[in-house]
């Protein structure tokens, strides 16, 4: 399954929900979460990026991997909303690794994306071992009827691995020729944390050497600094922090900074 974006190394804008109703942190006020998607999400589409990616940032401490069904059902209501506020393609993310919700809102709204943290082998994170579900995830999408393109994260942030295992062409190929995903993730060690660049390299030259066609995204720590150095190895990336008025994760979008990365991204299209 192709990417569906149309665009050379597309840039992906995050928009981070603020707590959801039944999280910890949540306000009590369901009607400015809509609105705090909203703006970050016109914001976005001013600055340039080429599709944005909901996903249930404030909801901490995470569910592993089955979020009730009242947070299945505020994320519809605002990717619902996104949808109609924007012209650009929208991706799920339900964390830490709902890939049923994350599907299932996606096939509501007509979502573009849903990202999987954990597609294929097993994590140690936070939330304690997180296993892969593909063999869930796949069969959902074609029982949904959906043509939802799946990004699968590659030693995703926020997590360990339970034995130490090569950037290989196999280790690279699973999540794509046994887990059908349409491109793979590579992260930092957190939240904002740039890519190795030799770890960036070995993904993408295991890539090669699997002979797949399936771009590889970075799915944290792009700015306008060095968007240029880390896509002209990956195909795409995911950006939220950078987008951030000063830089920090939890405060409204700046068009100013989207537009700094996008021009950045621009020099190497």
């Amino acid at each position: 399954m192709t990417l569906p974006i149309d665009a050379e190394k597309p840039l992906v804008g995050m928009v981070h929900l603020p707590p959801l109703p039944g999280a910890p942190k949540f306000s009590g006020d369901f009607q400015q979460v809509r609105e705090t998607a909203l703006r970050d999400a016109r914001r976005l589409e001013a600055g340039g990026v080429d599709a944005l990616m909901l996903e249930n940032f404030g909801d901490a401490p995470f569910y592993p991997d089955d979020v009730p069904k009242h947070v299945v059902a505020s994320m519809t209501r605002v990717a619902a909303d996104v949808r109609d506020e924007v012209d650009l393609p929208i991706g799920i993310n339900v964390l830490r690794n709902d890939a049923t919700a994350a599907l299932s809102v996606a096939a509501a709204v007509e979502a573009a994306l849903v990202r999987v943290n954990v597609h294929v082998g097993s994590r140690v994170t936070d939330q304690g071992i997180v296993e892969g579900q593909a063999h869930e995830t796949v069969r959902l999408r074609d029982r949904l009827d959906s043509e939802v393109a799946l990004l699968a994260d590659l030693d995703v942030k926020h997590s360990a691995p339970l034995a130490e295992r090569p950037i290989d062409a196999e280790a690279v190929a699973e999540p794509v020729q046994r887990g059908l995903a349409a491109g793979v993730v590579v992260s930092g060690a957190g939240t904002g944390h740039e890519v190795g660049g030799d770890h960036l390299r070995a993904v993408a030259a295991a890539r090669d050497e699997a002979g797949l066609d399936a771009p590889v995204f970075v799915g944290s720590g792009v700015t306008a600094e060095n968007a240029g150095d880390i896509l002209s190895v990956a195909d795409g990336a995911i950006v939220g922090t950078a987008l951030k008025e000063g830089g920090e994760t939890t405060n409204p979008v700046s068009v100013e900074r989207v537009e700094e990365v996008v021009a950045a991204v621009e020099s190497v299209r």
